[in-house]
């Protein structure tokens, strides 16, 4: 077998530095690299498109907010893990707000549902911030809605029975910051009562 010699290392140059095994270079080697810029914050992604299983559900969990995680996927032919997941992403994209408890008014002693209409006597922005903040601390009153139209505010107020309406009246909502005029619509019958939104 012939062998090719063995290449030689050339010699350093006099008053070179030989840098065949040279590290990283120093301070004195040359300017510093530049820093990497920071990475620009991820735009927030719009939530994905409800499809029909996304829409069964959400209409399921609005009927039953306890149902199995089992039964709910056997509900929309789903794997229990895959019907999970698409929970959570239906809880994280805010679509599903939260789960309540529905209590029964009658059992509740607040059998009497009324609507009050409310007239302010200055409309400005002071009043209307002292009026909703005092509403916040009214239990009796379930609802505000500020409306467009010959009054100012909407309440939805269960109490339970006339004697405490009168009693809140007095000592509840004329007692509220502004408040001018009121008039009281006692409801008769409850026709129909839901939270579910149509999916």
């Amino acid at each position: 077998m012939i062998r090719s010699p063995k290449k030689q290392k050339s010699p350093a140059v006099a008053g070179r530095p030989d840098r065949t095994n040279a590290g990283p270079r120093t301070r004195g080697d040359g300017p510093p690299a530049a820093p990497a810029a920071p990475a620009a914050p991820a735009a927030p992604s719009a939530p994905r498109p409800l499809d029909r299983i996304d829409r069964t559900i959400l209409a399921t969990l609005q009927r039953d907010g306890r149902i199995s995680n089992a039964a709910l996927a056997a509900s929309v032919h789903l794997s229990p893990p895959a019907c999970l997941e698409r929970v959570r992403r239906l809880e994280a994209d805010g679509r599903i707000a939260g789960y309540h408890a529905r209590l029964d008014p009658l059992r509740m002693d607040a059998g009497m549902l009324v609507f009050v209409q409310v007239s302010l006597d200055r409309t400005t922005p002071e009043v209307f911030e002292r009026f909703r903040a005092a509403v916040q601390s009214r239990p009796e009153i379930l609802e505000c809605h500020m409306v467009a139209g010959g009054f100012d505010y909407l309440l939805k107020v269960r109490v339970q029975d006339m004697r405490h309406y009168r009693r809140l009246v007095a000592s509840g909502i004329w007692s509220l910051p502004g408040v001018r005029e009121t008039h009281t619509y006692a409801v008769m019958e409850e026709v129909k009562e839901t939270w579910a939104i149509a999916v």
